[in-house]
């Protein structure tokens, strides 16, 4: 590991005074993954500022829904009342990733900023376009089971890996942002990850120093009908080859609204609304959900070694739609 300076924020102002000043310095919260790459020598930040003790832990109702806190844990946020009742979706996502133990240590603010667990991004040995610009792409011509089968470049075919963020996207979520000015502004969740292009070391829209402090929800009526899938090597504490965030409002057996949400397919969790676009107004039958789920994978473009994942989303997105029809509030 890089030796680096240490300081811990006693403020978010100072925090984002401090990190924006430095071009090589990061916020640090749970570090559960930061302190890892930094461990493998793909991170290399000269200065931490630690914003773990900072007051943007509070998750609470607004009058639009509801608001947690960036550094929340993302334990306390699957668990709570108001998320498991009206938000479930989220819950099951949330629990869905990691460890126990990770779950403790993660914060929100941080599981949206992961970074992509492709192999050679973690292998400083081979190139890599997002670690290392002007590089390569290791995995466009290697071994590329767990890559990307929409919206990649010739640069980059790495997935984005979280299971929180898909959710998200489908509850249509606003992240609210502490600018370098001392003002906040809110992204919508759909347009703060990025597709990779000629820059695949953007993972997102944030600015430098810009300091993620909430995330918020608007009320919705998918509490009763909605589902998280994930499928994995093994049954626990893997990443996803590929999740489904399914969310239906129903009226009668008629869809009203739906949300269909891939993730691990790429640079971004991946919403799709050609499967949305077929559900709704029609019966929430088997037939319904393979017509959405073959709309949903049309223009998929697997590599040499991720074909697979074209049958297999197209399987679990109508056992997603199928489980959310069956599903309610915790």
């Amino acid at each position: 590991m890089q030796s680096f300076k240490y300081s811990s924020a006693t403020d978010a102002a100072s925090a984002v005074g401090t990190v924006s000043a430095n071009q090589t310095a990061k916020f640090l919260a749970g570090g559960t993954n930061l302190i890892d790459l930094m461990k493998e020598y793909v991170e290399r930040p000269s200065e931490l500022v630690d914003i773990s003790g900072l007051n943007l832990a509070e998750i609470r109702s607004t009058s639009n829904g509801i608001s947690i806190g960036a550094l929340a844990k993302n334990t306390d946020t699957a668990n709570h009342p108001l998320i498991r009742q009206n938000y479930p979706l989220l819950s099951m996502a949330i629990l869905a990733g990691a460890s126990a133990q990770l779950r403790n240590m993660a914060t929100n603010g941080g599981n949206l900023m992961q970074r992509t667990r492709c192999q050679y991004f973690y292998d400083i040995a081979m190139p890599c376009n997002k670690r290392e610009p002007g590089s390569g792409c290791g995995a466009l011509e290697g071994l590329n089971r767990i890559h990307a089968i929409f919206g990649y470049s010739d640069k980059c075919v790495a997935t984005y890996p979280g299971d929180m963020a898909n959710a998200l996207y489908a509850l249509d979520a606003v992240v609210r942002i502490r600018g370098t000015n001392g003002q906040e502004r809110t992204i919508p969740l759909q347009d703060f990850h990025r597709l990779p292009g000629n820059t695949p070391e953007k993972d997102n829209n944030l600015q430098h120093g810009e300091l993620i402090v909430a995330i918020e929800m608007p009320k919705n009526n998918f509490a009763n009908k909605s589902y998280y899938l994930k499928v994995r090597d093994r049954a626990s504490y893997a990443f996803a080859l590929l999740a489904v965030a399914a969310a239906l409002e129903t009226s009668g057996n008629t869809i009203k609204q739906a949300r269909v949400v891939l993730g691990s397919v790429a640079h971004k969790p991946w919403r799709s609304p050609e499967a949305e676009r077929v559900l709704i107004g029609k019966p929430a039958t088997e037939t319904t959900f393979q017509a959405a789920a073959e709309a949903a994978l049309k223009d998929a473009k697997p590599l040499e070694h991720n074909g697979y994942k074209v049958e297999l989303g197209k399987r679990a997105i109508v056992l997603a739609l199928q489980q959310a029809m069956t599903s309610g509030a915790a």
